[in-house]
């Protein structure tokens, strides 16, 4: 009979110690015992667990690689038979999130519990939270602290089978699955009581809270697209052939902007998407499909337009964080304007 509850920890190579960006390239590894934030975390865990073992890949590694690396860390992991997985935290950073849900959801579905951590932003949170538990964090590691001790309560209790409770109670973030609790009050009288509360400015906890994106106004018209510069926008991720910039298919970080000066259209074999989470097969074939260039040709040839942009514009609009394509989005506005761009033609998958 095992005395103490058996965890494995899995960090990228920045908290793992191998480097920082320079090394995001690092494949997988593994260490006796722990590392890093996992000697806190074994800390936290008390004596009545022991981290046995902590998992390490570079953060580029595992998404350019993620079906070798996760092969490659679930073995390792066979080899120290833990009774629970942690991940993390990845607070908000995505390819750091996205592999930590890929490895804690992989580990799960083979019959041991684990978990994750990261900020609600992170895009493995949309990707995992209905089928992991996901321990909420700030944006940065100045509250790795704090998550540390709630990330060992809940690994613990996971790892005995104990009762989980809710997700303001146990600090994992709400994975959308309602019970049926008995309560002394009444549906129509909990709304009675928030909306008084609401409407005299007193705190009160909602029971179904609605996530906003926000909205943006629309532009006015073009008063005169035959007077216009129009640049061409995509998020299909159009890149030339090779994708020397190297534009990530999902989970976005950056954009570029490539010339098309002297060109009527892109050539099968000179660009290529890269854009995960579709079939890419028809756009590789016929650029144009994604950046209609040789369209935008004629309707300058005809005066539809008064002159296309010297520069066409890409990014990947593939399960990204909203708060970074924002970011994104607002980058590559600034430049068409300080370019004299008048109108963009704007292009999806």
């Amino acid at each position: 009979m095992k005395s103490k509850v058996r965890v494995i920890h899995y960090l990228n190579q920045f908290f793992g110690g191998v480097g920082a960006e320079e090394k995001a390239d690092a494949p997988p590894s593994h260490r006796d015992g722990p590392v890093g934030p996992g000697v806190a975390l074994a800390q936290n865990l008390g004596d009545g667990a022991e981290v046995v073992a902590t998992l390490i890949c570079g953060d580029n590694y595992f998404t350019e690689h993620p079906e070798e690396a996760l092969a490659r860390l679930l073995k390792m992991a066979e080899a120290y038979d833990a009774d629970v997985l942690v991940a993390g935290p990845a607070f908000s950073s995505g390819r750091y999130g996205t592999a930590c849900g890929t490895v804690s959801l992989e580990y799960q579905k083979r019959g041991k519990p684990a978990l994750a951590a990261m900020n609600e932003n992170n895009p493995g949170v949309e990707l995992f939270k209905g089928d992991l538990y996901i321990v909420r964090t700030g944006p940065t590691a100045a509250a790795m602290g704090e998550v540390l001790t709630t990330m060992a309560a809940l690994a613990m209790k996971l790892a005995r089978g104990a009762e989980i409770g809710p997700a303001d109670q146990e600090g994992y973030l709400p994975r959308g699955i309602r019970r049926n609790l008995r309560l002394d009050e009444g549906a129509a009288e909990r709304a009675v009581d928030m909306l008084m509360a609401k409407a005299a400015g007193r705190p009160f906890q909602t029971e179904l809270a609605v996530p906003s994106l926000g909205s943006v106004d629309p532009a006015p018209p073009v008063p005169d697209l035959g007077q216009s510069r129009v640049a061409l926008v995509t998020e299909s991720g159009l890149v030339p052939f090779g994708n020397p910039d190297r534009l990530e298919t999902w989970n976005v970080s950056k954009w570029f902007k490539y010339p098309i000066i002297g060109r009527d259209g892109l050539e099968q074999g000179e660009f290529e998407a890269w854009h995960g989470g579709c079939d890419t097969t028809g756009t590789n074939a016929d650029p144009d499909r994604a950046v209609p260039l040789d369209a935008a040709r004629s309707l300058e040839r005809q005066g539809v337009i008064g002159r296309l942009h010297d520069y066409y514009y890409v990014t990947t609009g593939n399960m990204a964080n909203i708060r970074t394509i924002a970011r994104l989005g607002s980058e590559i506005a600034l430049d068409l304007k300080e370019a004299g761009v008048d109108a963009v033609i704007l292009t999806s998958t």
